[in-house]
């Protein structure tokens, strides 16, 4: 043992090995276990249950396993209904798997326990699918005047347009998203007023204006060219792809040759 000699394993193991996977157990927050534990009625294996249950539907969500997500949060939202996390993961599920009236129920419950307006626009794009145009009207008033972040506003402005575009009434849907910053045109936009573009560019495209459309798509394509189907949009509308302006390098004085 005074001496260690070097010895390389052979090469199936280690194949072996690296084939081999450990998959990581998923958790939720510890605060979101701790309120269906509290908020639930029954035994304590039921209630470990429903902690269980909501945690295979956190990692469906997450997995992009929408229905089976709806399908899991529904159940534990059904035994702890003013739990705000479990209606907000069962009001997400339903919203991409496209359940609109379930969406807004649980969104709808989200928004009445917390207080939190985030989710008010998913709430107004599920009325907007049902073609329920009303009640996108009112619950942009709510979000109105529930203070919302810049962000979650302008989300709900891009949706009340989008809801006045289908009914034509294209001149409202175009001053609001003028008034909202759309037409700035800015040299590094943050995602919001690219979302702000493209939905003014939308709106121009279906009320017929050609140039303005192409003007506001040409910006998205420009800031982010992989950006929803801008591109497709911008080549269906008749014009080139536009590209990144390349700053124009500037010999520093120390190179330049001097006579």
């Amino acid at each position: 043992m005074s001496q260690w000699e070097s010895v390389e394993r052979p090469e199936i193991r280690s194949a072996a090995a690296g084939k081999t996977k450990v998959r990581v157990k998923y958790a939720l927050p510890g605060e979101v276990a701790a309120d269906v534990r509290r908020a639930f009625i029954g035994t304590t294996y039921m209630r470990e249950k429903m902690v269980n249950t909501l945690t295979r539907a956190a990692e469906a969500y997450d997995r992009k396993r929408y229905e089976e997500a709806l399908r899991l949060g529904r159940i534990v939202a059904d035994a702890t209904p003013g739990v705000a996390a479990v209606r907000e993961l069962t009001g997400l599920g339903a919203y991409r798997a496209e359940r609109w009236a379930m969406a807004k129920i649980h969104l709808r419950a989200y928004f009445a326990i917390t207080g939190d307006p985030e989710h008010l626009p998913l709430v107004m794009d599920a009325d907007r699918a049902n073609h329920r145009y009303r009640a996108v009207e009112k619950a942009y008033g709510e979000l109105q005047e529930s203070e919302p972040t810049a962000e979650v506003l302008a989300e709900g402005r891009i949706v009340m347009a989008a809801t006045w575009a289908d009914q034509r009434r294209y001149d409202e849907a175009i001053e609001l998203l003028t008034r909202a910053g759309a037409t700035k045109n800015l040299r590094n936009p943050s995602y919001r007023h690219v979302r702000l573009w493209y939905a003014l560019a939308d709106v121009y495209d279906r009320a017929g204006d050609t140039t303005s459309a192409r003007e506001l798509f040409s910006r998205v394509v420009i800031a982010e060219p992989d950006a929803y189907d801008a591109s497709d949009r911008l080549k269906d509308l008749g014009a080139t792809l536009p590209r990144k302006n390349r700053k124009r390098r500037v010999t520093p004085t120390s190179k330049k040759k001097l006579d």
